[in-house]
């Protein structure tokens, strides 16, 4: 049975909506917002199969999972893609231009609300996701307690890595206003990152494994288990339920 009863529309939003977490954020642009799926259609495709076979050999690790909850899953890019690999996926985020999108491209379930607080009960399902999305959380502690309680066997990430040579490339486009959608991001690494997770889930047993990829395409490999790299996966499998 669907965790959620009735699926929304978000196809109105006021224009003057910009803030979240007391700041803006190009997910409340319409500017940066409208052209999300042009972006992957275009020059990040390559990274994008790279990315999600990444994922997918992280999540099927754990043949517990079944069902996930992707927050932050903006245009459903990757919402759609779980069902392709036998996970039925529902989508959840802050966004109602995102969301907007979505609701036309997704046929399955979305809820437009706050990944601090997400009006799921817990263990509604299998596990969580995150794809390029934590990097933008203020209180990622939170989050992913939040997550742990909503998803009963982990969480899957995509992440934007610190560590790449794109990154001083990143902030010098940010320093002359040439790409918004850093400018309120918080990079990890697979080490930073598990030492935040060592904070928010002291008292739970887990395993956590983790892939790089995103190298340059003449690179002999195009995943390895070195922290360099433009995107990692990263699992948290629980194994205390």
């Amino acid at each position: 049975m669907s965790n959620i009863q009735t699926k929304q529309k978000f196809d109105v939003a006021t224009g003057e909506l910009r803030n979240w977490q007391g700041r803006k954020e190009w997910f409340f642009n319409r500017d940066d917002t409208d052209h999300y799926e042009d972006y992957y259609e275009g020059p990040y495709k390559r990274q994008e199969v790279w990315q999600k076979r990444t994922l997918e050999q992280l999540i099927k690790k754990d043949t517990r999972v079944k069902t996930l909850l992707e927050f932050g899953c903006g245009t459903t890019r990757f919402t759609r893609w779980w069902h392709e690999i036998g996970i039925e996926a529902t989508g959840g985020d802050i966004s109602p231009f995102m969301l907007a999108q979505g609701v036309h491209l997704f046929d399955g379930d979305l809820v437009l609300a706050d990944s601090h607080h997400m009006p799921f009960k817990d263990h509604s399902f299998d596990a969580l996701a995150f794809v390029t999305t934590f990097e933008y959380y203020k209180d990622p502690v939170a989050v992913i307690r939040e997550a742990v309680r909503v998803g009963k066997y982990g969480i899957i990430m995509g992440m934007m890595n610190r560590n790449t040579p794109k990154l001083i490339r990143r902030r010098v486009q940010q320093a002359f206003n040439k790409n918004n959608y850093y400018v309120t991001a918080n990079f990890y690494t697979p080490k930073t990152l598990k030492e935040l997770v060592a904070k928010a889930l002291p008292d739970r047993d887990y395993t956590i494994s983790w892939s790089a990829t995103g190298l340059p395409k003449w690179f002999p490999t195009q995943q390895w288990q070195v922290p360099y790299g433009d995107f990692f996966g990263f699992h948290i499998q629980l194994n205390d339920v």
